[in-house]
């Protein structure tokens, strides 16, 4: 196959990763735990194309940056590397989500295009390598090459850092998008001027894990309370420690405060919800499936709001399955 077209969607952390211990192999000092959406996919095609001396990429229409290019090719080479190819490659791919605001576009694209690029250069890989080979993009795509809900392993090399399924009740996430500016610090180099500079960036470390392991048992108990608790409390101690790093980076927004107030507001009412924020302005509420309706009705004035439920992994075009259904 000399072309190939795949399929992702963003994932939202319930329990987040800040920071990486290995930033070559994209190694996170701690694992995490997500919900892949069933709305905002990313579609990427890679061609190979013999006659061309670099790579190409195409992102919504128009051709990217020098600095999203070299990004983009210097993941063509891992994946060249594996298949033994030289072969340069067009990329084409277009986010339904915003790019570089928050919402997991990276996540979706990387998982993307390692599933298109590696059918294209003949690879033949299961959800776990194909986890790790996203992984290596960026961290959080691996988390959404799986269906559903996703534990990401921290691991302790390329081989043990991967995602994989689990178990949870039925929730869904209304997006509450707010009007935001394309973000100026990038989720990488924040983690990292965190990590470096905020005197609580180890005590971040430490909970999480703790916090991961209590979200696991959740899940398994099916407890939707303790994981909505567990979800804001994550998300809020997160956005504390960026705002801890010398100088502060602030990704929450007024208005991004204004949704997590409200939903402290629907839950003092009886109305079980609970916020989270990625590394950007806009607001993802957790409810049980049968309160996504009034919470979406309860914050339409704060942001365009959406209604997700869980999504499918990344799928390559034209397969009935998904890479960890069919073993690919």
């Amino acid at each position: 196959m000399t072309i190939a077209t795949a399929h992702a969607r963003p994932n939202i952390a319930l329990i987040k990763y800040w920071g990486k211990r290995d930033e070559v192999l994209m190694l996170p000092q701690t694992g995490s735990l997500s919900m892949t959406l069933d709305i905002l996919p990313t579609t990427t095609t890679v061609e190979l194309t013999p006659a061309h001396e670099v790579d190409t990429f195409i992102l919504g229409g128009t051709t990217a940056s020098q600095v999203e290019t070299e990004r983009v090719t210097r993941f063509l080479d891992l994946v060249r590397e594996l298949a033994g190819s030289t072969t340069r490659a067009t990329v084409r791919s277009r986010n339904e989500a915003p790019t570089a605001a928050g919402m997991a576009s990276s996540a979706a694209g990387f998982a993307a295009l390692a599933a298109a690029a590696s059918a294209a250069y003949g690879l033949e890989l299961d959800s776990r390598a194909l986890s790790r080979l996203a992984r290596r993009g960026s961290g959080s795509a691996a988390r959404s090459v799986i269906d559903g809900f996703a534990v990401w392993h921290a691991g302790v090399d390329d081989e043990t850092s991967f995602a994989e399924a689990v178990e949870a009740p039925p929730m869904r996430l209304v997006s509450v998008a707010v009007n935001a500016p394309r973000k100026k610090v990038s989720s990488r180099d924040a983690m990292r001027h965190t990590a470096l500079t905020s005197p609580f960036h180890s005590a971040w470390v430490d909970s999480t894990a703790r916090d991961l392991e209590e979200m696991q048992a959740a899940c398994r108990a099916q407890d939707f309370t303790r994981i909505g608790e567990l979800t804001e409390s994550n998300a809020l101690r997160m956005h504390a420690v960026t705002q801890s790093a010398q100088p502060a980076i602030r990704y929450l927004l007024p208005e991004s405060i204004a949704v997590f107030n409200a939903v402290q507001e629907l839950r003092d009412g009886g109305l079980e919800a609970y916020a989270t924020a990625d590394a950007g302005p806009h607001v993802f509420v957790l409810s049980q499936p049968e309160d996504a309706s009034a919470v979406s009705d309860a914050l339409a004035s704060l942001g365009e709001v959406r209604i997700a439920g869980p999504g499918l992994g990344v799928r390559i075009e034209g397969q009935g399955t998904s890479t960890q259904e069919s073993g690919r």
